[in-house]
């Protein structure tokens, strides 16, 4: 009986470890893609994208909803690996996707949501505020945003979270990643894009998320956190926090 259970539990591991190689060859797969630039190349080995979906717990057959895509990095991975067996939603900030990547053969799947409430560079430094919304879909899987939520005020992040929560299903992942701001420092021009990760994990939290796991994959020690994240001697090399939080 022993020896049968052992047998059951490593065809079990084995199984987990085929799947999650399968999607590991996807993302490796959709960026050796001929639609990815020399500048998409040029980033991979810092933003890790294998390591960090897979920290997320990224599975090919998910309902995916990506937050602010911007110019698509990560939008020309998750389409490929997501397209025969899951679905991808794109949602806020969504023009250059839109435009220059759905077009493009192999992309038209991606399901862009329009959350039809402006944003207002209304808040300290520019960062924006919005009106309540929701996404209008619901059973998503994973949430996932990437270096994004410093352009939003509190007030903007609180009504964000609060969408997220409701679009997920019960036991949905929410990963987030962003630059790291020293603790408590009050905001100026120069760290504006930049957050507090104990402050964000609060919001979270308060929005109804259990906070699940924290990676150090974009742990940089010789980040100072004193310095706007464009500038030359920081860019590509900014400390970020990993995050992933859970709807019970």
């Amino acid at each position: 009986m022993r020896i049968l259970l052992v047998c059951i539990i490593a065809g079990l591991s084995l199984g987990a470890l085929a799947q999650d190689d399968g999607v590991e060859a996807k993302i490796k797969a959709a960026m050796a893609a001929d639609i990815r630039t020399e500048a998409d190349l040029a980033r991979d080995r810092n933003r890790k994208p294998v390591e960090t979906l897979a920290f997320f717990q990224l599975s090919d057959d998910m309902r995916v909803l990506e937050l602010l895509p911007g110019g698509g990095w990560y939008t020309k991975l998750l389409a490929p690996v997501l397209r025969d067996n899951g679905e991808l939603y794109v949602a806020i900030g969504t023009n250059n996707v839109q435009q220059n990547l759905v077009p493009q053969p192999g992309f038209d799947h991606i399901n862009v949501i329009d959350i039809g409430v402006e944003l207002e560079r209304t808040g300290p430094f520019g960062t924006r505020d919005m009106a309540s919304f929701g996404f209008g879909v619901s059973d998503i899987d994973l949430a996932v945003t990437f270096r994004n939520i410093h352009n939003f005020t509190a007030e903007a992040r609180a009504k964000l979270n609060s969408a997220v929560f409701t679009a997920l299903r019960s036991g949905g992942l929410y990963g987030v990643i962003d630059h790291t701001l020293r603790h408590m420092e009050p905001m100026t021009r120069e760290n504006r894009r930049r957050v507090d990760v104990v402050q964000i994990i609060k919001e979270i939290q308060d929005a109804g998320f259990k906070f699940v796991d924290y990676s150090d994959l974009h742990y940089r020690p010789d980040d100072e956190l004193r310095y706007e994240v464009g500038r030359a001697t920081v860019t590509g090399n900014t400390d970020r926090f990993t995050l992933l939080f859970r709807k019970p």
